[in-house]
């Protein structure tokens, strides 16, 4: 679990009256995650993700509440960025998140296993590619469910991308997202990439990465 001081409360905020975060203090302009599809959520609704969701659309899709994305995007780099980037590890057995995986884990000098996760990575230190996370970043909790339940049963943080669908009961800090989609992940690791070199050099940094180079290739 997340120390006490690094627990961000599970309540929405106010945010999605516009009150904490006005537009204009969006990490991007809000267009942006619109257009990549952020917010689109899918049709089924976990109970856990209810929270997060702005409204349904007349096609039955959920749509997730971009500023509550935007402050857990912030949240989730602060937290990231105070641990050493070599005992972070991202996971994606995603088709569109194993390049925005690999690319933000080669941004900020984390660990990506991407693609196929081998069971007993995080458990069996006779493997040759057993690791010891500090915290482990997963893309999607369904897919990654294997290195999910690894991480929960060595007694490390989890940060996780949850879509509208998605169960959170082991995820520490939810980051409410389109998990499925090419451009949306894409977005999402960007974003944190970005700003956990941000939160590391507390100030602005030349981040020259654009979305286009997360995009995994159609």
């Amino acid at each position: 679990m997340m120390p006490d001081d690094e627990v961000l409360t599970d309540e929405p905020s106010s945010s999605a009256e516009g009150q904490d975060i006005r537009p204009g203090e969006l990490l991007v302009p809000e267009d942006t995650y619109l257009t990549s599809g952020v917010h689109i959520g899918t049709q089924q609704k976990s109970a856990s993700m209810r929270r997060f969701v702005y409204k349904v659309r007349f096609d039955g899709l959920h749509v997730l509440d971009v500023r509550e994305t935007d402050r857990r995007i912030r949240f989730a780099a602060k937290f990231l960025a105070h641990l050493p980037g070599e005992r972070v590890l991202a996971v994606s057995q995603r088709q569109y998140g194993q390049k925005p995986v690999r690319i933000f884990s080669k941004t900020v000098g984390a660990v990506s296993f991407a693609e196929r996760f081998v069971p007993g990575c995080l458990t069996n230190p006779n493997l040759p590619e057993y690791f010891e996370p500090k915290v482990l970043l997963v893309t999607d909790p369904a897919t990654d469910q294997q290195a999910l339940s690894e991480a929960v049963s060595i007694g490390i943080p989890v940060v996780g991308l949850c879509d509208v669908n998605n169960e959170t009961r082991n995820v520490d800090l939810v980051i409410p997202a389109n998990n499925k989609g090419r451009v949306a992940l894409a977005t999402v690791y960007w974003l944190l990439a970005r700003e956990v070199l941000k939160a590391r050099a507390g100030t602005d940094v030349d981040y020259q990465l654009t979305i286009d180079d997360f995009q995994a290739a159609l």
